[in-house]
């Protein structure tokens, strides 16, 4: 069990179905060790009521700023100085708009502008809003300010749909939490991580590439995480359409000769973790003009593209850690453990795409870390979560 022994955790509660998942998430707070008091929205309480969180709690339940009792001290400013943290979750779009410019219009939004804790949000919300241009807008401001966004992931939703804006999983929360907050807070101060992320782009011409569909999630994820626990990061990434992680220092390149420049001139580092998903080859020449329609097929000369993890791993500033990833369809650990030798990697993190519920484009994964002289099978989880457990792996590594 993840710890947050003695933490004060203020847990805001928004209006949406998947409030009814924050009495679960009271438990799992508790049992981590937690205190925890809450605060909902007006909208939570017709999803849920307050006896479910005051009997979990074991605390009164805040509804509103027009409490006559609690407010004859202030209470709301009094509650917003206890919390050593606060977690929104389930956080709505609303919330989100509200929170992102500073609006304190209810017992939430108030607590959330008075206090000076770190804060967490944990969004929840149909799949067409949470991909909306203003609430990915409201997220890159808040992450800009330095809260800590876990989720959502992908899954059945309750309209009936299915797709990104499931709240994370009550445990999944809690372990993110107790990771930001607990015996992992700071264990990689001092520490200097490369991370490269996302896809390349090969031109064909000024219109068309030749590109993968690597989201980058996986290596924002690593590189949020380690920043949250004190590294100093620098994060290359392909072109992706996400926000940079607080803390995190970001280069952005389109093909591979690009990254390959990036990454090297990144270094030193005591780490290098190539999560990108590279292209192998490009166009031997990039057409200045768009190509025409002029007969029924079309032959392209492809040239092989640097390898950048192999070049890291032979440089004379290599790394003390060398992590590679490998997407494979097809023997996995054949082709993991083929390339972390070839190439004198000390880790390989494989995994197989084209699964439903993992690889590209999903907010879920599951990796099989390899090494020399062991393997360790991480998730399936939510990237996040797995982000940090592969930082453990290699933080044992540089401590050795």
């Amino acid at each position: 069990m993840a710890s947050l022994t003695g933490q004060r955790v203020l847990l805001c509660v928004c209006g949406g179905i998947a409030a009814y998942k924050a009495v679960e998430l009271v438990r799992r707070l508790r049992d981590a060790g937690a205190l925890v008091r809450v605060a909902m929205t007006e909208g939570a309480q017709h999803f849920v009521g307050t006896a479910s969180f005051q009997a979990v709690s074991g605390e009164p339940v805040r509804t509103s700023l027009w409490d006559a009792a609690a407010e004859a001290a202030m209470g709301h400013i009094e509650l917003a100085r206890w919390a050593d943290r606060i977690l929104v979750a389930p956080a709505t779009a609303d919330t989100l708009a509200k929170l992102a410019h500073g609006f304190a219009d209810d017992l939430v939004t108030t607590l959330c502008l008075a206090t000076t804790a770190p804060m967490t949000v944990a969004p929840a919300m149909n799949h067409r809003m949470w991909l909306h241009p203003a609430t990915r807008a409201n997220l890159a401001l808040l992450r800009e300010r330095g809260v800590q966004v876990i989720g959502p992931v992908d899954g059945p939703l309750a309209e009936g749909e299915s797709g990104p804006g499931r709240l994370s999983e009550p445990e999944d929360i809690v372990a993110v939490l107790a990771r930001s907050a607990g015996a992992h807070a700071g264990d990689l101060a001092g520490l200097r991580l490369v991370v490269s992320a996302g896809p390349t782009y090969e031109d064909l011409d000024p219109v068309r590439y030749v590109g993968n569909r690597s989201s980058g999630k996986m290596g924002f994820a690593i590189a949020a995480a380690a920043a949250r626990r004190g590294a100093e990061v620098m994060l290359v990434a392909g072109p992706v359409s996400l926000a940079t992680p607080a803390g995190v220092t970001r280069i952005d390149v389109r093909s591979a000769a690009q990254l390959r420049d990036a990454v090297l001139a990144a270094l030193p580092a005591d780490a290098y973790i190539g999560a990108a998903a590279v292209a192998d080859y490009a166009p031997r020449a990039v057409a200045g003009n768009k190509i025409k329609k002029s007969s029924d097929t079309l032959t392209l000369e492809l040239v092989r593209t640097p390898d950048t993890l192999a070049e890291v791993a032979a440089s004379p500033s290599r790394p003390r850690c060398v992590v590679g990833f490998a997407a494979e369809t097809e023997e996995v650990e054949a082709h993991a453990r083929g390339k972390l030798q070839k190439k004198n990697l000390d880790l390989i993190a494989a995994n197989r795409v084209g699964v439903q519920g993992s690889g590209f484009e999903s907010d879920d994964n599951a990796l099989t870390v390899y090494s020399r002289d062991g393997a360790r099978a991480l998730g399936p989880a939510p990237k996040i979560r797995l982000a940090d457990e592969l930082l453990d792996l290699i933080a044992e590594r540089l401590r050795a």
